[in-house]
């Protein structure tokens, strides 16, 4: 357990800082209880990092949705620097575009360099659904980048 979380922790916190599109509080939250909960389901879980994976990728999810429902989303002030300062502020308004299930799956191909197999495996999404939803990413930030290159001229 100690060599996975040594190995997988600033990963998964910046997978989930990136599928939270820049909120460093529920990337600790959600690290901190996926592994939490690892410890309890220790000896049932075949692949723990994907497990983990997957388990944050729920967690942040359903923060995210528990919050809407509460109150008006937080904005994350642009500028600021933090823990969070590997996600500029232009990447994390381009995240914003995207759902959630966007947000990892381009960020564990883009950013963590891993093939598509281990993208489906680590957020429990089969090979095409994390294939659909990089193409989906890919359109609406190429959408975006052309209507701010047009409002530049």
């Amino acid at each position: 357990m100690e060599s996975v979380f040594r190995s997988h922790a600033g990963e998964l916190w910046r997978a989930v800082l990136a599928t939270t599109a820049g909120r460093a509080d529920i990337a600790d939250d959600v690290t901190a209880e996926a592994f939490s909960r690892l410890l309890v389901y220790d000896k049932g879980v075949r692949d723990p990092v994907a497990w983990l994976f997957r388990t944050a990728f729920r967690l942040a999810a359903a923060e995210l949705r528990r919050e809407a429902l509460l109150s008006p989303p937080l904005q994350v002030e642009r500028g600021r620097r933090d823990r969070a300062a590997f996600l500029s502020d232009d990447l994390t308004d381009a995240l914003r575009l995207l759902t959630p299930a966007q947000r990892s799956v381009v960020f564990l191909h883009y950013h963590a360099d891993l093939p598509v197999s281990e993208v489906a495996a680590r957020t429990g999404s089969s090979v095409p659904a994390v294939k659909v939803r990089l193409h989906r990413a890919r359109r609406a930030l190429r959408g975006r980048m052309q209507t701010e290159d047009v409002a530049g001229e």
